[in-house]
């Protein structure tokens, strides 16, 4: 059986017989565990194949660093592990947590592994990135909803009532991969699988 196939059972399972003894506000990851602050996950779409695989940084525009967040478009590749942080007392993420998103590990070029939402001078769109991007930065929080066969993740602006679900993009100007960015039709399904130190980048397919 493919790894895709694999995959895609094991969440459809994982549904059925999540714990009874957590809120059923929690998020929890395809293995049916909480998602705490004190992990690292990665972001995959909840339906595998064409839908692409994990996230990236990568260099966008005239940008010399890789601050933009991208989706891979291979499947098979896993993507870099982030951190979840909220500002409550408990380490449990719930699906109404405003919190911040940040990358495990950083480039040298990079002011912080946090994410944050800007807008491109180039197409004036608002995208996911870290900070250091030349466009205008949007204060807010990110939350995490239910959605589909997994969870969405959503962008809060500081001070209003405006969410915005965070989709993504085609690239732009041959860049390796989309980005995500904000939309009211293509939703990024996702689901958070837990990393640990020495996995690969890359899933291995199974048969």
């Amino acid at each position: 059986m493919k790894r895709t196939l694999v995959v895609a059972f094991s969440f459809l399972a994982f549904l059925t017989n999540l714990p009874s003894g957590f809120s059923d506000d929690a998020v929890f990851d395809i293995s049916g565990n909480p998602v705490v602050t004190d992990r690292r996950y990665y972001i995959l779409p909840a339906i595998r194949g064409p839908q692409g695989g994990g996230l990236k940084l990568a260099k966008t525009g005239n940008s010399q660093c890789p601050l933009t967040v991208l989706q891979d478009y291979s499947e098979v590749f896993r993507g870099s592990p982030v951190k979840f942080t909220v500002a409550e007392p408990t380490p449990l993420i719930l699906t109404d947590s405003s919190l911040d998103i940040e990358f495990v590990d950083k480039p040298e070029c990079a002011e912080s592994p946090k994410w944050i939402v800007f807008l491109d001078n180039e197409i004036y769109t608002p995208y996911v990135g870290l900070s250091g991007q030349t466009g205008p930065i949007l204060d807010g929080k990110f939350k995490i909803e239910k959605q589909g066969l997994g969870y969405k993740l959503v962008f809060c602006v500081d001070d209003s009532q405006n969410c915005f679900d965070i989709g993504r993009s085609d690239a732009q100007n041959g860049e390796d991969g989309r980005r995500l960015s904000f939309t009211q039709e293509d939703v990024f399904n996702v689901v958070f699988v837990q990393a640990f130190e020495d996995d690969d980048k890359v899933i291995k397919s199974v048969v």
